[in-house]
């Protein structure tokens, strides 16, 4: 069977909630709701307000953790004390209980035997806290992963600042520093991401949600502090069970678009190799790029 992707072209909080539940699963116990909460000075991330109706929907808890920013990237999200500073100011402190997971170690290794280059994957140690986890992302490009969708934020998203330098890296240091010395290529790269990403999937197994945002579509991350303005209209937003599937549509409805500026976006994505993460993370097993884009 082809995995189910749910869409709609309305921009608003209220169809998150709807296209949730749509997918028909109620997340039980205690949920993480795992988010980018925007690195300071960028403009394209989605505020806490855009998502409170649909944390509040689960009861959730907004889980977040450091970067592997060096010292020469301006970044303030690489140490708790600033990361926390920086929650607090982009409001996310107000609205949530709020989840800073690599705050204090040691992290939790969770073992990748089947990887294509990770043996292994390096969390905040509080992720293993919840029971389910719902995974909300802003679908943009992004200067090294191509994309950021779901299987970025399962990836690096969830990763300590070490987990962060051993994707980064594919394996060969947990050192921040050291990491942006052996950054890998954009082969091992993607597939590191993959590995990580299925660690977590696999983690939470019939205890997770994904929804995907096509909004403000730049082709920088949120994780810059300055990032080009959006150069496509925002598309809508999908949910699914599947990661996997979930970023292809994304893909697909990039690919299908008439605006001008999706040249510029595909440019992003294809100059760093960002479809290898889905084609991995699909041989993985742990996802299916064929769907069906089912419309509310």
């Amino acid at each position: 069977m082809k995995a189910k992707v749910y869409f709609t072209k309305e921009m608003t909080p209220e169809a998150v909630v709807r296209l949730y539940h749509a997918l028909g699963l109620d997340l039980p116990g205690k949920v993480a709701v795992k988010v980018h909460s925007g690195e300071k000075g960028n403009q394209n991330y989605l505020h806490p307000e855009f998502w409170q109706p649909m944390v509040e929907e689960v009861g959730g808890t907004i889980v977040e953790c450091n970067t592997a920013y060096g010292d020469a990237s301006g970044g303030v999200r690489d140490n708790t004390d600033s990361h926390w500073k920086l929650l607090e100011e982009h409001g996310w402190t107000k609205y949530f209980n709020v989840d800073l997971m690599d705050a204090e170690g040691p992290d939790v290794v969770w073992p990748i035997p089947n990887g294509k280059v990770l043996k292994e994957n390096h969390l905040g140690k509080n992720i293993e806290q919840y029971d389910s986890m719902l995974v909300l992302a802003h679908f943009k490009g992004h200067p090294m992963g191509g994309y950021g969708g779901a299987l970025k934020q399962l990836s690096i998203g969830c990763a300590s600042r070490a987990g962060k330098a051993l994707i980064h890296s594919a394996g060969k240091t947990d050192d921040r520093y050291e990491t942006w010395k052996q950054h890998a290529d954009f082969v091992v790269f993607p597939e590191a991401m993959a590995d990580a990403a299925m660690s977590v999937v696999e983690h939470f197994k019939g205890k997770i949600a994904f929804i995907n945002v096509m909004k403000n579509l730049s082709v920088d991350c949120d994780c810059c502090m300055v990032a080009e303005d959006p150069c496509m209209k925002d598309i809508g937003i999908l949910a699914s069970l599947d990661p996997v599937a979930i970023d292809q549509a994304c893909i697909d409805l990039v690919m299908a678009s008439d605006d001008p500026g999706k040249e510029h976006f595909m440019e992003r994505v294809n100059s760093r190799n960002g479809i290898h993460t889905i084609e991995a993370a699909a041989e993985l097993g742990y996802g299916s790029r064929e769907y069906e884009l089912i419309e509310l």
